[in-house]
């Protein structure tokens, strides 16, 4: 499939906080702490310059502060990248606590990240495009969930395929389960990880979740962790990927990394379980360094 890839997203300043030992209340907890680039959308377009995409393109939106370092960021990952600097907000902040195990816990600011609009669109940023991927983190406020519907719909009219990330359990119970899905009507790729996919189909079963949410979209892949990932399509669950083995040290930025390479992959031809497995190649990567990008 040539042609660019065009992402929609969130660029946030990410400040990661490595603790070895458990939080301790109301004192001093010893930690690394990195501030560093981030944003589920802007890690995914890096990872998938990073593996193979020859073209990506990013539409965000930042705070006038750390504009210029966020633009000089993604252009040295290769990605080209669309800034709107907001007027009056900060470009977002998440504060991500990993602990010894590696896992994660974000605090989030979404500051100008969720204040793109539909103003901020325009149809010649699908100019040359081969697929669209929206961040799910667009749907989590008004202004980005009419921006994500006015994209989708564009997308759709030129037969561009559109792919989604729910990107959070909690933002996605906040707003809904029915008012999410009926915003997303219309993608053909859903990228959940099994917490989202789970809450999404409303049952606790992964493959049986993977399996009922394709019937709704084309293609659904599940992540699921150091348990790999789930490809189903049209009820069925087609393919079990094995996760690639890694040392962890943060997997802030594995979900994002496996979007980019699974993407990239579906743009250079690859049928979805092989996407699947390049997408495992970039998040195994990912988790062995702090932060999301490559």
């Amino acid at each position: 499939m040539s042609g660019a890839l065009l992402v929609v997203g969130d660029v946030v300043t990410d400040v990661v906080a490595m603790h070895a030992e458990p939080l301790a209340p109301a004192t001093d907890t010893a930690a690394r702490i990195r501030t560093m680039p981030g944003g589920a959308g802007a890690n995914a377009a890096c990872w998938a310059a990073r593996t193979g995409a020859a073209e990506v393109r990013l539409l965000a939106r930042v705070g006038r502060e750390s504009a210029a370092w966020h633009e000089r960021a993604l252009a040295a990952a290769g990605v080209r990248a669309q800034l709107v600097v907001d007027p009056v907000a900060p470009t977002g902040t998440v504060v991500a606590l990993v602990g010894r195990d590696a896992e994660r816990t974000f605090l989030t600011d979404s500051g100008a990240a969720l204040r793109l609009c539909p103003a901020d669109w325009t149809p010649s940023l699908l100019d040359g495009v081969a697929h669209l991927h929206l961040s799910g983190y667009l749907y989590f406020a008004d202004g980005s969930r009419e921006l994500a519907g006015v994209a989708l719909r564009a997308a759709r009219a030129r037969g561009v395929p559109v792919s989604v990330d729910p990107a959070s359990a909690g933002f996605l119970h906040s707003l809904g389960v029915k008012r999410f899905l009926s915003a997303v009507d219309g993608v053909a790729v859903l990228l959940p990880n099994e917490d989202e996919a789970r809450l999404l189909a409303g049952t606790a079963d992964a493959a049986e979740a993977a399996a009922a949410l394709s019937l709704r979209f084309p293609l659904v892949v599940v992540t699921r962790g150091v348990a790999g990932a789930l490809v189903a399509e049209a009820g069925t669950v087609t393919a079990d990927v094995p996760a690639e083995p890694a040392r962890a040290v943060d997997t802030t930025g594995a979900g994002d990394a496996f979007t980019g390479g699974f993407l990239a992959a579906r743009l250079a031809g690859a049928p979805p379980a092989e996407a699947a497995r390049a997408g495992c190649r970039a998040a195994a990567r990912a988790v062995t360094r702090p932060g999301g990008r490559p």
